[in-house]
């Protein structure tokens, strides 16, 4: 894990998002908190687990953004799940547990990201040879008597040799060591041809001109997998199905004519996973889920009760409940093995418009100690989302539209008047918070997107007015802006 302090921490996040400075230092302090842990002697670290997050806040102000870019700042397996997906165990839809498999999953796919480069070279060098086999393959060895096809035999069963086998097997002792040797030696001769041979193949193929050359490959088939129970909420046993069919169902071979351009990239694939060992890889996969894993479990005001419908949704409570043992720490079974999470942080976020925190489970309250309100953006919020964030959004339209040849010019006073805009429409109709500013810029630009490549004056000014006469007659109709923007 990196050791970036809390203010460290706090000046990568200003980097992508713009305001919310309470949230950013709560999953700062959450985040070395984690470093800080790791430091501690064995029989301390036991007794600390994680101190929880949960965000107030409404949609499009940066929750799900803040925990993806500290998850991306660390390397640690990070998930987003919707709180509303999840059921009581017996009812319709997902277990609860099923999230800790699939941030195993993601630990496992980084762990084999990072191996991959590990053996890439070893890897790289073994796919050489492997193409210089299929592009030149060995030259036969001579005949030698042990090669000779299965003995023929006459209609009196007496054994019948030709003239070759007779001349060899009568054959005085010096005359079986010359030709011994003469066999020998042009074995080596021939040898040599090859190597010389295979050494210019060597230079042609790293030199790229064989690269369109045809080869032949076996390929294993991939078999689409079995899923059984997969929406009753029976993860586990999907899981134990899914490792038996894999173990019982044959792995079917095929052969296929490629060129080596891309006979190199499957061989690639092939040489690398020969090369990493999975039971490693499982291992230090479960060991980083379960002391590094990130789980952030939005919408998770929708499974409080509180409210006149409380009794609406009958398996919210059973959600809230089964959840519990995961937060406060639990074992859970997965493919790779058994998995802890009292060590995981979960971050759980929600707009809590319907209702409260408190309606939550004590229980649950309890598990969540740290409490941040993110604050709506305001006018002066949306015009740094437009200009100050690495890659942003004018940025990334520019960026865009330039592969068409096309030049964006964003003036000051354009900018301005995209920020009055998005904050006005979010007042006066449902409030989304950044994601307005996606939608205002597609309707913007629209008409420049289609026309990118026919357009014959490649440069174009975005002011004030430009903006105006685009998306007044939008604005100015509530009622429409409802549906367009």
């Amino acid at each position: 894990m990196t050791e970036l302090t809390p203010r460290q921490i706090v000046a990568e996040l200003d980097k992508h998002i713009i305001g919310q400075d309470d949230a950013k230092r709560s999953v700062a302090i959450a985040l070395r908190n984690r470093w800080r842990w790791k430091q501690l002697p064995d029989e301390i670290r036991k007794e600390i687990t994680p101190k929880n997050i949960i965000m107030i806040g409404p949609t499009g102000v940066g929750k799900t953004e803040i925990t993806r870019r500290l998850a991306n700042l660390t390397g640690a397996p990070f998930i987003k799940v919707e709180a509303t997906k999840y059921t009581e165990v017996g009812y319709y839809g997902r277990d609860v547990e099923s999230m800790v498999r699939d941030l195993v999953e993601k630990a496992i796919n980084l762990v084999r990201n990072k191996k991959r480069v590990e053996v890439e070279e070893e890897a790289k060098k073994r796919v050489e040879e492997r193409l210089l086999d299929l592009l030149l393959p060995t030259p036969p060895e001579a005949e030698s008597p042990q090669d000779w096809p299965f003995a023929k035999f006459d209609e009196n069963d007496e054994l019948v040799l030709d003239e070759q086998q007779l001349e060899l097997i009568n054959q005085t002792p010096e005359a079986e060591e010359a030709n011994n040797q003469k066999a020998e030696a042009e074995r080596k001769e021939a040898q040599k041809r090859h190597e010389r041979t295979r050494e210019k193949f060597r230079d042609m193929l790293r030199s790229g001109a064989l690269e369109d050359r045809t080869v032949e490959l076996s390929i294993e088939a991939r078999n689409a997998p079995v899923q059984v129970f997969s929406n009753m909420g029976m993860d586990q046993m999907d899981v134990d199905f899914q490792s038996m069919f894999e173990r019982i169902v044959p792995r079917e071979q095929k052969n296929r004519e490629v060129k080596v351009s891309e006979a190199r990239q499957i061989l690639l694939e092939q040489e690398a996973e020969n090369l990493m060992d999975k039971d490693a890889i499982n291992e230090e996969a479960i060991d980083l889920s379960e002391n590094t894993g990130i789980i952030f479990v939005d919408e998770i005001d929708k499974i409080a009760g509180g409210g006149d419908d409380s009794g609406k949704d009958v398996s919210r409570q059973g959600v809230q409940r089964d959840l519990l043992p995961i937060v406060e720490g639990t074992t859970i079974s997965t493919r790779y093995g058994q998995v802890r999470t009292e060590h995981m942080l979960f971050i759980a976020a929600g707009a809590f418009h319907r209702s409260r925190p408190s309606d939550l489970m004590p229980e649950l309250q309890g598990r969540f100690p740290i409490r941040v309100e993110l604050q709506d953006l305001t006018r002066d919020d949306f015009l740094r989302i437009l200009t100050e964030p690495a890659s942003s959004m004018t940025q990334q339209y520019q960026e865009l539209l330039s592969t068409e040849g096309v030049r964006l010019d964003f003036t000051s006073d354009g900018i301005e008047a995209l920020a009055d805009i998005a904050y006005q429409v979010n007042q006066s109709t449902q409030n989304i918070g950044a994601r307005r500013l996606h939608t205002i810029l597609e309707r913007l630009l629209e008409d420049v997107s289609f026309e990118a490549p026919d357009l014959k004056d490649k440069k174009i000014k975005i002011d004030a007015e430009y903006v105006r006469s685009h998306l007044d007659e939008v604005t100015q109709t509530e009622d429409l802006s409802k549906f367009i923007l």
